[in-house]
């Protein structure tokens, strides 16, 4: 039987974003999944304005402490955050990852740090990345949640925010991640090797290695959620970096490319589980050094691998 994940993030009422998202793709793997919503939307907020309703400040922080406090807490094997609604949320669950890492130090954590992007089609401008949180809940997430993650999963604006470096290819991406050398960074919406790809980035002490497939023009919300989901039970299930790497992407892209092709708005993640439990789709893995980049034949995973 697989651990508990508890999983802390913006719960929408349609769609298929944040822990939606995570929740439906964690459980499908076969992980108990205690969700804490710290925003409850009608629908993604890149469909248009919708009312917000936050959980009071010490309303959160007591839930989590009764959490701390259930019978259950030492079944618990990691915790996933992802967006955070204000500055006392990300300090509230920094204070409760840390207590939990107390009581018992295998526990992993994996933080989301959902606070920006560049637009889907920035035009090379990359001056029009940006914040689409309020910067105090911004800098709270890098001071409370980075610190404490054993695996953070930014996106390219995300990583180069936290870290104060400018990234436009993969070097400068391994350059910034120096700042995060003991932890695992699984950076998104890096562009391919090959012209039209784009692919994730998984950045260890040990290695690098970039996974990359055919950029889908226009892709649904939520992506981001999944890949740091799938990222993290893999990892759990004992997985590689690389191997963990490959099935996260493999299963992502084969999601997106599915909800693109029946036009969907949403991520269509009830139609297309097999694809979280049993990706088909290849990509192209590489392995970065500081020499040439390496090619690693592309592997199509079989359910008997899985």
């Amino acid at each position: 039987m697989k651990k508990p994940i508890i999983v802390l993030s913006s719960h929408v009422v349609r769609g298929s974003v944040g822990n939606r998202a995570a929740v439906f793709a964690l459980e499908v793997l076969g992980h108990p999944v205690w969700a804490v919503p710290t925003i409850t939307l009608p629908f993604h907020p890149g469909h248009g304005p919708g009312t917000r309703i936050i959980p009071e400040t010490n309303q959160f922080a007591s839930l989590l402490e009764d959490l701390l406090a259930s019978p259950w807490i030492e079944e618990v094997g990691a915790v996933l955050s992802g967006y955070m609604a204000n500055p006392s949320q990300a300090e509230s669950v920094g204070k409760f990852v840390k207590k939990l890492k107390t009581k018992n130090p295998e526990v992993l954590f994996a933080c989301d740090p959902v606070m920006g992007d560049y637009p889907k089609e920035p035009e090379g401008n990359e001056s029009e990345g940006k914040l689409y949180i309020a910067e105090a809940t911004a800098n709270a997430i890098k001071e409370h949640l980075v610190p404490l993650a054993d695996i953070i999963t930014p996106n390219r604006f995300e990583l180069s925010w936290l870290t104060g470096k400018k990234i436009l290819d993969h070097q400068q991406a391994l350059d910034a991640a120096k700042q995060y050398a003991e932890k695992q960074i699984l950076v998104t919406s890096m562009a391919g090797y090959m012209r039209g790809n784009i692919g994730n980035l998984c950045i260890s002490a040990t290695s690098a290695i970039f996974a990359e497939h055919r950029e889908l023009k226009n892709p649904p919300n939520g992506p981001g959620d999944l890949t740091a989901a799938l990222f993290l039970s893999h990892i759990m299930s004992g997985h590689t970096s690389e191997k963990a790497l490959q099935k996260t992407t493999s299963s992502v892209f084969e999601i997106v490319a599915s909800a693109a092709k029946r036009g969907a708005d949403e991520l269509m993640l009830e139609t297309d589980s097999s694809s979280i439990s049993t990706p088909m789709s290849m990509v192209q893995m590489r392995k970065l050094q500081k020499g040439p980049v390496t090619q690693i034949r592309p592997l199509r995973f079989t359910p008997s691998q899985l």
